[in-house]
């Protein structure tokens, strides 16, 4: 399989138009962004395929948040990173070979969207932004579908973030609304015909603004 986006290049710095956050024009380290979902396609799609399922992670994350985001601090790059899932779709009828940008997500939801569009028959994971605004009472929620790039400001390492495709051999995985990354995993399990990747970068740390640019 092959997987391509027009939205940006493999390896190279994804537009803030795709990203949660991205720097402020009055010189905040960060404000809401466009959150618009990716252009992807993929073909070479094996003999047999009857859905295919969707992950975006980013393994980038600070594994303690004790410098996150913190004025006058740097997240240091030699510590442990862990991931955290941005995207997740599962039971894309086969026929499916592209998502246009801007068509599984348009602009920050409050709270999380709840119904996320995305090719008919489709079901939406929850994405780590549900874990991650628990605590903040104003955007508390389940977020679920897409959710872009909103890595700490103060972060010495700028973020990948992976787009992989999956090719199953099954119409429907049987999983929930709401399923998280470990429940796709083990679905998907013994049912994976071929699968396919490419990763973009960001950042929002103004040393780091242009990672991947070139």
């Amino acid at each position: 399989m092959k997987l391509r986006s027009d939205s940006f290049r493999q390896g190279k710095r994804i537009p803030a138009e795709f990203a949660f956050g991205r720097p402020g024009d009055a010189g905040e380290p960060c404000v809401l962004a466009a959150n618009r979902s990716p252009h992807l396609a993929w073909d070479e799609v094996p003999e047999g395929t009857r859905s295919f399922a969707l992950w975006c992670v980013d393994p980038d994350v600070p594994s303690r948040g004790d410098d996150v985001n913190q004025a006058g601090r740097t997240v240091p790059a030699e510590l442990p990173r862990i991931d955290f899932t941005h995207w997740l779709i599962a039971d894309m009828p086969a026929a499916t070979r592209e998502l246009a940008a801007g068509a599984c997500s348009d602009g920050v939801t409050a709270r999380g969207k709840t119904s996320p569009p995305g090719p008919a028959g489709s079901v939406h994971g929850r994405n780590d932004y549900t874990g991650w605004f628990a605590g903040d009472e104003a955007m508390a929620g389940t977020y679920l579908g897409y959710d872009g790039p909103c890595p700490p400001f103060n972060d010495s390492l700028p973020h990948r973030y992976f787009f992989r495709i999956y090719a199953l051999d099954v119409e429907r995985l049987g999983l929930e609304e709401g399923f998280d990354a470990g429940a796709l995993q083990r679905a998907m399990q013994g049912h994976v015909l071929g699968e396919a990747a490419i990763f973009g970068q960001y950042s929002l740390n103004p040393a780091l603004s242009r990672a991947g640019d070139g």
